[in-house]
């Protein structure tokens, strides 16, 4: 018979960014960033040891990145360009994924396997710690959607009747580009910003 366990999850991340340019550009990840996850889950039981898993998340994501280029102005000159960014953004995410149970693997315990994706919405920005920048919002810079695969893996507990404890590893790759400022800067079409993430799942179902 279909069952529905619904549980809170907390979810430290250790956050980093990727990047889809030409070597040129000189975009680099400066170091990751400890980010923090928190929100509901919902596992929907189809079978035994199949589990449809769903819930609301609020995550913050972003490191610091470093870049060195130079510009063509079109007028003959050039600008050399070189900056450090620490860059924070907070989502709302609805995951989307399948949860694969193995049977019990000591007393009460079972492992899980998880892939889905997840869809995200952006509601914060700051960019070095700024929420304005030059008299105009920093979220504004950030598309506000966002998409990203989930791979992940961890143990559940049995605690009782209808309690369980669980814990895990998640592997967050972005998929879409989040922000358009450095692609409008360099005037390349092809570049791309992106969301990269591990995160440390521990929570209680119900």
């Amino acid at each position: 018979m279909a069952q529905v366990e619904i549980g809170l999850m907390v979810s430290p991340t250790i956050s980093g960014n990727r990047f889809i340019s030409e070597d040129k550009y000189n975009f680099e990840k400066e170091s990751n960033s400890l980010r923090l996850g928190v929100g509901v889950v919902a596992d929907y039981f189809f079978a035994k040891n199949y589990a449809f898993s769903t819930g609301l998340m609020y995550r913050s994501k972003g490191s610091e990145i470093t870049y060195n280029y130079t510009k063509d102005n079109g007028d003959g000159t050039a600008d050399q360009v070189n900056g450090k960014d620490d860059i924070s953004l907070q989502y709302i995410e609805l995951p989307i994924s399948l949860k694969l149970f193995t049977n019990e693997v000591a007393p009460s315990t079972m492992l899980y396997f998880q892939v889905g994706t997840s869809l995200n919405t952006k509601v914060a920005a700051q960019v070095n710690n700024k929420k304005v920048i030059d008299g105009e919002k920093v979220s504004k810079r950030f598309n506000i959607f966002e998409a990203d695969v989930i791979l992940g893996g961890g143990a559940e507990m049995q605690m009782g009747e209808s309690t369980k404890l669980f814990a895990g590893l998640t592997y967050h790759r972005g998929l879409t580009n989040i922000d358009d400022y450095y692609r409008d800067r360099l005037d390349d079409k092809n570049f791309s910003l992106k969301n990269n993430g591990v995160s440390i799942d521990f929570g209680v179902k119900f």
